[in-house]
């Protein structure tokens, strides 16, 4: 595939989903770069599923439109070689081998048969190529749905929970594979709920929340903006802001629970600046503010109220205490599911 002027590897303008009167998809516009891996984060209804497949051509969208390389999906002239996705493995057949099962995608993707033994040894599962897929493990069919993914050589990956039913060995080999794939120029969007390991292999964010987006943009600048803190309990809060502010340490915020919010300082420097202003600290914790955090203050409201702009919510409450690949027929539709 050829990328052309195309700057984004995948585009979502605008797209919108009702299923009779239930909005799933709200007015939602993003793009993932090329040569980047994106993680795409919701809560469980949040509209991921929905919006990858409206991405893939599989669920025609109320509203709005969705672009692969700057060209609507229908238009791309071989799409198993400009896009992969792993979607749902309960959709493999469970009387076919695995080898057999790619052997299958090789010729309607019109690649030679020995490619399906080249990828099932990159996924490693060469050695039960000549197993029926129904006596498969759930981490075994991830890995089966990967390798037809990859079957054509494509530029882009789609993965929708692709580390469900994987143990930590492979949890680790999925993570590298996405970042060397990627960093030959490729694009991976992952939709996962294993946020630590999606902020140790992502490299830029899309977080939507009851369908609508929250933010976009580098894992960096998501960090830099809700930046790590200490917690301080303190005889005077005010007077502990002002002395800190005095000593250059401006973020402070007062907490509900009475406690002060630094960012931007150590703890030792606040304790130092509070003994020196006649203050009494009575205790101090250190919040490291991951991509959970975040996640979690950005989302919380998903049920309750509706969604506001990226990196508008505030922290979370304080703690207390220390610290698929394309299917043979590809005149409708590349993949096949339900929708969820």
């Amino acid at each position: 595939m050829t990328y052309g002027f195309a700057v984004s590897a995948l585009e979502a303008q605008g797209l919108t989903k009702f299923f009779g009167a239930v909005r799933a998809v709200s007015d939602l516009s993003f793009s993932v770069p090329r040569g980047s891996i994106t993680g795409f984060l919701g809560p469980n209804g949040s509209g991921k599923t929905t919006t990858l497949r409206m991405l893939l051509g599989l669920v025609r969208p109320t509203a709005g439109a969705s672009y692969v390389a700057g060209v609507p999906f229908s238009e791309l002239t071989h799409p198993a070689r400009a896009v992969g996705a792993v979607l749902d493995s309960r959709s493999l057949h469970p009387k076919r081998t695995a080898r057999g099962h790619l052997r299958i995608y090789c010729s309607a993707v019109g690649v030679p048969d020995a490619r399906a033994d080249e990828m099932l040894g990159l996924v490693g599962l060469s050695d039960v190529g000549d197993r029926q897929v129904g006596g498969f493990s759930l981490g075994m069919r991830q890995r089966l749905t990967l390798a037809t993914a990859l079957i054509g050589d494509p530029e882009i990956l789609v993965l929708d929970e692709p580390a469900n039913g994987l143990d930590p060995e492979g949890i680790a080999w999925l993570r590298d594979f996405l970042k060397s794939y990627a960093a030959g120029g490729r694009t991976v969007l992952i939709s996962s709920h294993l946020l630590r390991e999606v902020e140790a292999t992502v490299d830029h964010l899309v977080i939507v929340s009851a369908g609508s987006l929250m933010y976009q943009g580098t894992v960096e600048q998501l960090r830099a903006s809700r930046p790590s803190r200490t917690l301080v309990a303190v005889s005077d809060p005010a007077a502990l802001a002002l002395a800190l502010a005095s000593n250059g340490v401006t973020n402070a915020q007062l907490l509900p629970d009475g406690r002060l919010g630094v960012a931007g300082s150590d703890t030792d420097t606040i304790v130092r600046i509070a003994a020196d202003a006649g203050l009494t600290v009575f205790g101090t914790v250190y919040e490291h503010v991951d991509l959970e955090h975040v996640f979690l203050s950005m989302t919380a409201g998903q049920y309750a109220s509706a969604p506001v702009g990226p990196m508008q919510r505030g922290y979370p409450a304080p703690h207390h205490g220390p610290g698929y690949g394309p299917p043979p027929n590809h005149a409708s539709s590349p993949w096949n599911g339900g929708r969820s």
